[in-house]
């Protein structure tokens, strides 16, 4: 039992090796550009509640961008990682072309909708429960920040498009590289413009991290375009890019079914993400702050199972593309295994530094209590998410879009923006409580993950014939 259980689940170590080598370059990467906007959570927290909040609130409008270009990225991604593990760099390069062209349509949209309507977005998160802050100032500063950081949507969009296209060709420590010069930047930025030099800088406030949080966008796509464009021998598929603007048909056709679910997934599910945390606002400024807090230490600890499933998704899409159907089935199981262990470490460190996190902002002592519990709950169900999003990316990598939609998005506004909404607006439960039971719903999510995974219908090479 024992033997077959180590046999079916835990890898031998040049197993761990490769994993790890290609998994912690994309952990640090992600989790120094997550840290970016964690120095700006942190610092603009100091200056005061109203501050912090508008900040918040115009950062998780920004996430549903950010989640879109994902998405948009994504779609054709599935191709470009089959294409490369098939040798078929050609195919490579029609799939970053249309990673291109998406990412500039979202932008576009994202940047119309923001100058038109950025201030009815952030009034959404705005409800005056009389106890904590002025919600007219937080409105003030959401403003200030989001005005400035539109600029820094076309630089994440263009560099998202090519940190995409590195990491399929395994090359994962170019990402991590640009991303610690982008977080070193930010910083030192942060200190400058939020608090000011005497004498030299006028102090910012949030105008001042939001120009820090710009600048250090386009540190990071300037480093990963000229690397790429210095090193075609490691990135084929870059040769000739941009000497011609067509995609052939077969290849569009391909994209646009499997990868148009994709796309409108991410977004649905970043869009329900950003709800869900509109349902708790209703609950006044003291949850929004407290929610805020909460989010950024989660997010930061978050990236290990995020980055782990897109492991998945490379090292499963190019067995998958290389037709090791048996051997993309094994690797998958491994690697769901251990990512669910990990984060169950990582939960219990999670709960741990959770404990004293909040104490960091200048903000009412009731917040960053309420911020502790949001915290330790997060950190417990953690092992349950990472199965989930492993569960996900397993089923992306066979290009079982309409099924993954189902799964994330649908299950999202079907199941709990529904459940969200009732028990914050219309029940007189606690909040901590009411944020217990929706996280409690990814235990759902997670069984209906297991049979669709054990089922094998994302065995599927989607390259083969083209």
């Amino acid at each position: 039992m024992i033997r077959e259980f180590k046999r079916k689940f835990i890898g031998d170590k040049e197993f761990y090796k490769y994993i790890i080598f290609l998994a912690l370059p994309m952990i640090a990467q992600n989790a120094i550009t997550s840290f970016v906007s964690f120095l700006d959570n942190i610092m603009v927290g100091k200056i005061g509640t109203e501050q912090m909040s508008g900040v918040a609130i115009v950062n998780q409008l920004i996430f549903v961008f950010n989640i879109a270009i994902f998405g948009a990225v994504s779609g054709a991604g599935i191709f470009g990682t089959q294409f490369y593990g098939k040798g078929d760099y050609e195919g490579q390069k029609y799939a970053f072309r249309f990673k291109m062209y998406a990412a500039v349509c979202i932008t576009a949209i994202a940047l119309y909708l923001f100058f038109f309507a950025g201030t009815e977005l952030i009034n959404l998160y705005l409800t005056d429960s009389g106890d904590v802050g002025d919600i007219g100032l937080a409105l003030k500063y959401g403003e200030e920040y989001l005005g400035i950081m539109m600029i820094g949507l076309v630089p994440f969009a263009l560099s998202q498009t090519y940190i995409n296209s590195i990491r399929e060709t395994g090359h994962t420590v170019i990402p991590m590289v640009a991303g610690i010069v982008a977080m070193l930047t930010n910083l030192a930025l942060d200190i400058i413009l939020i608090f000011g030099i005497d004498g030299f800088v006028p102090a910012m406030g949030v105008k001042g991290a939001a120009i820090a949080t710009v600048i250090s966008r386009f540190a990071e796509f300037i480093i990963v375009v000229i690397w790429t464009h210095t090193h075609k021998e490691k990135n084929p598929y870059i040769k000739g890019a941009y000497k011609g603007f067509s995609i052939p048909r077969r290849i569009l056709k391909d994209i646009l079914i499997t990868g148009t679910p994709l796309m409108v997934n991410e977004f649905l599910w970043a869009a329900g993400m950003a709800t869900i945390v509109q349902c708790y606002a209703v609950r006044g400024l003291e949850v929004v702050a407290a929610q805020n807090i909460s989010s950024t230490i989660t997010n930061l600890f978050n990236v290990v199972y995020i980055q782990l499933g897109a492991c998945i998704a490379i090292v499963v899409g190019q067995r998958l593309g290389a037709g090791l159907i048996d051997e993309a089935r094994d690797v998958a199981r491994k690697m769901m295994f251990f990512s669910v262990v990990a984060c169950a470490f990582v939960a219990v460190i999670m709960i741990i530094v959770g404990g004293y996190f909040p104490d960091i902002y200048e903000t009412e002592e009731s917040i960053k209590d309420l911020a502790r519990t949001f915290i330790t709950i997060s950190a417990i169900i953690m092992p349950v998410c990472a199965f989930c999003h492993c569960s996900y990316f397993t089923l992306r990598s066979g290009g079982k879009t309409i099924i993954t939609f189902l799964f994330d998005s649908v299950y999202t506004w079907v199941i709990v923006i529904p459940v969200a909404t009732l028990l914050a607006k219309y029940t007189s439960l606690g909040i901590a409580l009411v944020f217990l039971l929706v996280q409690s719903l990814e235990f759902i999510k997670a069984i209906i993950g297991f049979f669709m995974v054990k089922s094998g219908v994302w065995l599927n090479n989607m390259v083969e014939k083209i």
